[in-house]
Order: structure tokens, then sequence, then C-alpha cells
């Protein structure tokens, strides 16, 4: 792996903007707090007003890291699965797990009601273990759907098609609860389903950062073979790349990154399929080694900048995430349609 000048001015501005993007992000909100009082704070300062210490260490910081994780997590999911489907608009909630993860959500707040169960004694309605549970089973029961048919079906586009009828039918059911849900709960469940970083305190993230991690230190060792899929299947298979396992490898990294950030922050759209395009047309590089974390870093200066702008500045209310990061994906969504169209590429390849 060799990185050319312009490569290295590309990194260094990427790093750049994100230390930057990270910085504001924490000092922003409501409550006006100076750069320095911050930074101080962050150093484990004990000499400073104790209601902006709590603000800084408590709610402010979680929710930059949060959405740190957010944006990495989702963007490498979108790249290693547009390479492997070759399909510009593959992601990990094309294939369901999101909707699967949703409808963890669903069950656990939509129905609760309705058979008379106390979500108090389950842990809460919203941001609790409660509906974090529901949600990684929710993707993981889609997650094991989808491999079952993987096994049988060798086709990746097939596939891709499956998870997206596999998302309509949950969808389905999902409209079938709200229907016959309390207006209460319903509330709750469309709360949480407009996103949000600020939920997750830091116990949540003891658990998503290790998982975080891991899933994007495997999608790294990949990088050989995701370069090869980028040749052809065919061509991939004559040079000892093991198809079946690769693809069963690819849906467990997209299942447990995209069921987990969408437990904690709930259903974040268009970071996935976005970022990976962006990254790629900025760099011009291929080579997955160079890829994956350049699409991290920038999956992670997206959601960080989303995060301030979603918070109003001069404001005290925030706008839901998923508002802010579909105003800007889908922009670059239908560029990409346009721009694919032009090269005769158009959605599905060979």
């Amino acid at each position: 792996m060799s990185l050319s000048k312009k490569d290295k001015y590309i990194a260094l501005f990427l790093v750049i903007l994100f230390l930057i993007s990270f910085t504001l992000d924490v000092v922003l909100g409501p409550v006006k707090i100076p750069l320095g009082v911050v930074v101080k704070i962050i150093l484990g300062s004990n000499e400073l007003n104790s209601t902006w210490s709590t603000i800084i260490t408590e709610f402010r910081l979680p929710k930059a890291i949060t959405a740190v994780l957010a944006g990495s997590a989702l963007s490498v999911c979108g790249l290693i699965m547009q390479t492997f489907f070759r399909n510009p608009l593959a992601d990990p909630f094309v294939l369901g797990i999101s909707s699967g993860a949703s409808f963890g959500v669903a069950l656990v707040i939509l129905t609760a009601g309705s058979f008379g169960i106390n979500l108090f004694f389950l842990g809460g309605l919203i941001g609790n273990l409660s509906i974090t549970i529901a949600a990684i089973l929710g993707a993981l029961i889609v997650l094991l759907v989808i491999m079952i048919i993987a096994r049988k079906i060798s086709n990746n586009i097939t596939l891709l098609i499956l998870g997206l009828m596999i998302g309509y039918v949950i969808s389905s059911i999902e409209n079938f609860l709200k229907f016959f849900s309390s207006p209460e709960n319903l509330q709750g469940y469309v709360i949480w389903g407009m996103g949000n970083f600020g939920n997750v305190v830091w116990k949540d993230l003891y658990f998503l950062i290790p998982v975080i991690f891991i899933g994007l230190a495997f999608s790294f060792i990949l990088s050989k073979q995701l370069n090869l899929l980028l040749l052809g299947e065919n061509y991939a298979k004559s040079l000892g790349v093991r198809t079946n396992q690769m693809r069963i490898f690819i849906i467990v990294i997209a299942g447990v990154l995209g069921g987990a950030i969408t437990a904690f922050c709930g259903p974040i759209a268009f970071v996935g399929i976005a970022v990976p395009h962006v990254t790629k047309n900025l760099l011009n590089h291929f080579d997955h080694k160079i890829l994956i974390p350049s699409v991290a870093l920038s999956g992670s200066i997206l959601t960080l900048i989303c995060d301030i702008l979603s918070q109003l500045p001069g404001g005290s209310q925030t706008i839901p995430i998923n508002t802010v990061t579909s105003l800007l994906g889908a922009p670059i969504v239908i560029w990409i349609i346009i721009k694919q169209r032009k090269t005769k590429y158009y959605l599905v390849a060979e």
C-alpha cells in the first residue's frame, strides 16, 4: 500500500477536519461553554463549574463519540457491501438488517402496552436496555434468515433483492403494529425512529466501542479479498477467494455493525450509501486498505457535522439526526444514479 503526495494531503485534510468537527460538536450546544473550559474539563480539571463538567463529560462527549462510531460503522458497511454486491446502492439497510433491528424495537414499544406488560419492569421505554436488546435480536434474526438463504443462492443480485423483500415484509408488519398500538407507544417508537446520538451514555459505549472496532478490524482484514472482488466474482474465485465464505463474513460484519448502531442510535439513513462514493471520488482509489480507514474517517466527519447541524445553532432544541442525514445524503444518491446512467452502469452491474 503506497500513498501519493496528493493522498497524504487529503488524509491530512480529513484528519484536521475530523478534529475540528469533533471539537465543535463538543463545544456547541444550548449551554455556551468556552473552548478553553471544555479542554480543561476533558483534561480532568476539578476546579471548574460542576454543571459545565457534567454537561461535557456526561452528555456532549459520549454523544460526539457515538457520532464517530455510527459514521465509521455505517460507512464501512456500505463500502464492503457495495464492493461485494457490485451495486452502488447496496448497504446494510438494503439487506433488511436495519429493518430487523427496527422491528425488534417495534415489538417492545408497540406491543408492550397492548399485552399489559410493564415497560418499566423491562427497563424503561426509550433508550434503555430493553430496546437495545430487542433491536439487536431483531437484526440477528434477519441476519440468520439471510445467512440461510445465502447458503442456497449463489447470485449476489438475487440475494440483494431478497433482502429488499424481507425489509418490505418487516415494514408491513411494523405498520400493522403501529395501527393497533396506543398513541403513547406509537409516539415513543416514532421518536426512536428519528435517530439520536444523545441517548447513548458511557455504560452503553463500553459495549458499543469494542463491537464497532472489532467489526472495522475484520473489514480491514478482508481488504485483499475485496480488492479481488472488484475484478469480478469469477476472477476472484480463480485467484483463490472463497466467495461463499466471504459472503457470510460480510453479512455477519454488516449485521453486527448495522444492528448495533441501529439499536443504540435508531435507524440512520444515507450514510452507508453516500460516504463511500464521496470518498472514492475524493481519493480516486480502489484499494480497500486505503479506502476502509478513509471511509471510516469521512463517515465520522459527516455524522459529526450532521450532529452539529441538528442542534439548531442559537436554539435550545435538537432536530432528529435522520432529518439532517437525509437532507445531505439524498442529493448525493441522486448524483450517484445520474452518474451511473452516464457511465452505463445503472444500479446493477454484471
